[in-house]
């Protein structure tokens, strides 16, 4: 199978860079898969998780933040706030952001307000749920 340059860049450093065969993103609609060859286009990401296959069988799960893709002549470029590995992730952590985040959603709030604690407890999901397929 054919594959594609692929680069993944997180606000903190650069999580991955080198050749990809299948790639699936998290879009505010839905997911989004890639393929070697795909069409040159810019896409908005959401929060969520994504898979990469860098050789056959062998996928690679990632919780992203928000972003965007781009797909130019064969080469993927992923710009997001975050990118976590499953084993990168604090449980703990992210258990204790998400019932931070549903506590907030039980009190009143202007609707800035509400929009970020919705993105918080979208974001302690997608990780928890990244989490998960560690094990």
């Amino acid at each position: 199978m054919d594959t594609f340059g692929l680069k993944i860049i997180a606000s903190d450093r650069i999580f991955y860079d080198g050749r990809c065969r299948k790639l699936t993103l998290p879009a505010p609609d839905g997911e989004i898969g890639i393929l070697a060859n795909h069409e040159n286009t810019v896409i908005a990401l959401g929060v969520g998780d994504a898979r990469m296959e860098i050789e056959e069988n062998h996928w690679i799960e990632m919780a992203l933040g928000e972003g965007f893709a781009e797909v130019v002549n064969n080469r993927v470029t992923v710009l997001v706030e975050t990118a976590e590995r499953p084993e990168e992730i604090d449980v703990r952590r992210a258990e204790e952001a998400k019932e931070r985040a549903q506590e907030r959603l039980r009190q009143k709030q202007s609707i800035q307000e509400y929009y970020m604690t919705q993105a918080a407890l979208s974001r302690a999901m997608s990780r928890l749920k990244v989490s998960q397929r560690k094990k």
